[in-house]
């Protein structure tokens, strides 16, 4: 493994400009995750209930390229030294093929998914190395509140990136603006993203190959050998599984809140912009609330609690019919979820040993991805096919698809709720003692 500081010491510089990638890589989530493309992808590139269902097959072809894929490049990044330059490739890979979505209209069913699916690859595999890059610039003690200001300030980045596209799209008529939009967010993601290029050191060092070796086939075994240490950390082992099923509810909540605005409430454009603002306003807090709770709390209560909210969230929207209640849930489920996504971070962090952080991200994101792939295509298919079981039934084409997609919501609680109870089972203090010890290796 590549050697890495114990404690590593980062300079303010570093930080911000670690800070500023999330500032950028948020603006992705937030115009085409969350208020622009999913939605006009769904509706004005497919239409109906099919395109809930190709919306969910898409993400999920993406999640299964990285779920592959990066366990192997992570041990490779860990052995090479080499983090950053693995994020550079994926970073460029996003920022790409986001502003070639520009060129996506209607009826462009399998350029919209081509497009989508290579940019998607980008945005998460960078998500590897970057976390990867947070154990070298905080100590043990400060890696809760250094990941959620990182959450905090990349909310701020899709805020101000939505902002800058609102007016754009509010002023003009047709979808020349809205496509517009994903190349001011390629845009935005590309300049957010060089100072950590420019300013951040990465401190692990790289180890020669041995002879006879290539780093794939370095990185195969060293995967290899992760897995069998990983066995090791029982406690490690039972928070992925449990962040296999919560992450689901909160993928899915996140790659379809756009579709069920549009679909349940009939939001346009402009107001999804602005509700997915408002989620992000509300992200920035519960990051920076989540951020300095579990160095008090630790991972584990603080994750109680927020996936406590998040399922509250979810259950209100189930049964709410109003557009001001959507509104609200949307900011309740914004501060949860991201205290979700943080504090869990954070752990993955406290719970790997020393000087593997890329290789046991990898493993992190195979089960982040693992789940985001099973998560969002089962919500997909069963919108449709339940929309297409009321239709059939003489429900009208748009009450069959409200249906469907309320039939769905039931899925995100499912998964929350499974995900909650299996992290009642972790011991985090084990899990962090062990993984500081090196304990059987």
């Amino acid at each position: 493994m590549a050697a890495a500081l114990t404690q590593p010491i980062s300079t303010r510089k570093e930080r911000v400009a670690w800070y500023l990638y999330d500032f950028g890589n948020s603006a992705y989530a937030a115009v085409v995750l969350l208020a622009i493309f999913s939605a006009y992808f769904q509706g004005e590139v497919v239409g109906g209930a099919e395109g809930s269902r190709l919306w969910g097959i898409a993400v999920g072809i993406a999640m299964l390229v990285v779920a592959v894929t990066s366990p192997v490049l992570g041990a490779i990044a860990d052995f090479a030294g080499s983090k950053k330059k693995f994020l550079f490739f994926y970073t460029a890979l996003a920022c790409i093929f986001t502003g070639t979505l520009f060129f996506v209209q209607r009826g462009d069913v399998i350029l919209g998914m081509g497009l989508f699916i290579l940019a998607e690859i980008g945005y998460r595999s960078s998500q590897v190395f970057y976390n990867g890059l947070l154990p070298e610039i905080a100590s043990p003690e400060e890696m809760g509140r250094i990941s959620g200001t990182g959450w905090a300030v990349g909310s701020a980045g899709g805020i101000v990136c939505l902002l800058i596209v609102l007016p754009l799209i509010v002023l003009s008529e047709g979808t020349l603006m809205v496509r517009l939009s994903l190349v001011i967010t390629a845009v935005f993601f590309a300049l957010s993203a060089i100072p950590i290029f420019l300013n951040l050191r990465e401190r692990a060092q790289p180890k020669p190959l041995p002879p006879g070796e290539n780093y794939l086939t370095i990185g195969f075994r060293q995967l290899w050998a992760t897995f069998k240490k990983a066995r090791h950390y029982g406690e490690f082992i039972k928070f992925m599984i449990a962040f296999l099923v919560f992450n689901d509810g909160i993928i899915m909540a996140l790659d379809f809140a756009a579709i069920i605005g549009a679909v349940l409430y009939g939001m346009g454009q402009e107001q999804l912009i602005i509700f997915i603002i408002l989620v992000q306003g509300a992200s920035v807090i519960g990051a920076y609330a989540f951020g300095h709770v579990v160095d008090r709390w630790g991972g584990k209560q603080s994750l109680i609690g927020s996936l406590l909210l998040m399922i509250a969230a979810v259950t209100w929207l189930f049964f709410n019919y109003s557009l001001t209640g959507f509104f609200l849930i949307g900011a309740l489920a914004g501060f949860a979820l991201t205290g979700v996504q943080s504090v869990s971070r954070t752990m993955v962090a406290q719970l790997s040993p020393p000087g593997q952080s890329a290789e046991f991200y990898g493993l992190f994101a195979v089960v982040g991805r693992t789940s985001s792939f099973i998560g969002p295509t089962i919500y997909g298919i069963l919108a449709a096919e339940t929309a297409i079981w009321y239709a059939n039934r003489g429900e009208t084409a748009v009450a069959a698809e409200q249906l469907g997609q309320r039939a769905a919501v039931l899925s995100i609680l499912l998964f929350l709720l499974v995900g909650f109870f299996l992290l009642l089972r972790v011991n985090e203090a084990k899990g962090r003692a062990a993984a500081q010890a090196g304990a059987a290796l």
